[in-house]
C-alpha cells in the first residue's frame, strides 16, 4: 500500500510541475535565471517553514542533535544538486537562438532523459531494474518524442548540451533523494534544500546577473508565487515523500508524466487541441507508467 501511495504522490507532483510550466515560462521571460530560481526557491522554503512551525505546535516529537545533523547535511547536498539542475535548465532555455522551433518541447524532452539515465546510473549503485521497467523507460522516451518534438531536432545547439547536462543533474537529484530522503523528515528536508538552492541562486544572481528592477519582480508576483508555492514548495516535497516508497527507476518514469500534464493543461486552459501525435504520446506515456508498476503486482502475486 505504501508503494501505491508513493506513486500517487509522484503523479500529483508531476501534475503540478506540468501545469506550472506556463507560469514558469512567463516569469522567466522578464527575470534572469539565477534571480528567478532564487525567488521560487525562497518562496517555497518560506511556505514550508510556516507549515513546519504550525505542525510543531501540534506535535510533541523533537529532533535529536544527530537527526538535525543528518537533516542539515542531507539538505545541503540535495539543495546544491537542485541548484545546479534548475539553473542549468533555466539558463539552457535562455541561450537557444530565436530561430529554433519549439524550444519548450525541445528542452522538456532533453530534460526528461532522466527517465533512462536513472536506471542506468542505478546499475552503478547495484540497483536491480526489472526488464519490464527498462521497457517502460524506452516507451516513456518514445512518448516524450511524440509529445515534445513534432519536427525532430534539426541541429544541435548549446542549449541542447546544457539541457542534457541538466538531465544528468536531475538524475543525480533523484538518486540523492532516494539515498538521503529515507533518513530524514520529508518536509524538513525539502525546506532545507530550498533554502540552500535559494541562497546559492541569490548569490550567483548578484555576481553574474544585472540587478532586476523591483517593478519587474512585482509585476510577475503571481507566476512567482504559483511556481514557488506549488511547483517548489509542494511538488518537490511530494517527490521526497513519494520516493521513500518507490524505486528510483519507477519514480523517474512516473514523474515524466509532467510532459503529459503540460500538454493536457494547454488543452484545458488555452483550448489548444491535441494532435493525433500528441494523443498517441499521452497514451504511450500512461502505458509506460502502468507497465513500470507491474513488478509490484508480480511480487504481490508471488507472495500469495
Amino acid at each position: 500500500m505504501k508503494k501505491y501511495t508513493g506513486t500517487v504522490l509522484l503523479i500529483v507532483a508531476a501534475f503540478i510541475w506540468g501545469t506550472a510550466f506556463v507560469a514558469q515560462a512567463d516569469a522567466a521571460q522578464s527575470i534572469p535565471p539565477f534571480t528567478f530560481s532564487a525567488l521560487r526557491s525562497l518562496v517555497g522554503a518560506a511556505v514550508l517553514l510556516v507549515f513546519l512551525t504550525l505542525r510543531s505546535r501540534f506535535s510533541k516529537q523533537k529532533q535529536s542533535k544527530a537527526d538535525l545533523k543528518t537533516l542539515l547535511i542531507s539538505g545541503v547536498i540535495c539543495g546544491f544538486v537542485l541548484f545546479v539542475a534548475m539553473n542549468l535548465q533555466q539558463y539552457g532555455i535562455s541561450v537557444y537562438p530565436p530561430q529554433v522551433n519549439n524550444i519548450p518541447g525541445r528542452s522538456g524532452f532533453l530534460t526528461a532523459m532522466y527517465v533512462v539515465l536513472v536506471p542506468i546510473c542505478g546499475l552503478f549503485f547495484k540497483k536491480k531494474v526489472p526488464p519490464v521497467v527498462w521497457l517502460a523507460a524506452v516507451l516513456a522516451v518514445v512518448a516524450l518524442w511524440l509529445l515534445c518534438l513534432k519536427n525532430g531536432f534539426g541541429g544541435i545547439y548549446l542549449g541542447d548540451v546544457l539541457m542534457f547536462i541538466c538531465a544528468l543533474a536531475f538524475t543525480a537529484h533523484i538518486i540523492t533523494v532516494d539515498t538521503l530522503g529515507v533518513k530524514t523528515d520529508g518536509v524538513m528536508l525539502s525546506c532545507v534544500q530550498f533554502f540552500v538552492a535559494g541562497i546559492l541562486s541569490l548569490v550567483a544572481g548578484l555576481i553574474f546577473e544585472p540587478k532586476t528592477p523591483l517593478q519587474v519582480i512585482t509585476d510577475a508576483w503571481l507566476p512567482i508565487l504559483y511556481v514557488g508555492v506549488l511547483s517548489s514548495g509542494v511538488a518537490y516535497t511530494l517527490q521526497i515523500i513519494g520516493q521513500k516508497n518507490t524505486e528510483p527507476a519507477v519514480a523517474s518514469i512516473v514523474m515524466s508524466l509532467e510532459s503529459v500534464f503540460a500538454v493536457l493543461g494547454g488543452w484545458v486552459i488555452f483550448g489548444e487541441w491535441l494532435s493525433g501525435r500528441e494523443v498517441l504520446g499521452c497514451v504511450v506515456m500512461f502505458a509506460a507508467v502502468l507497465l513500470a508498476q507491474s513488478p509490484q503486482f508480480l511480487r504481490k502475486d508471488k507472495a500469495r
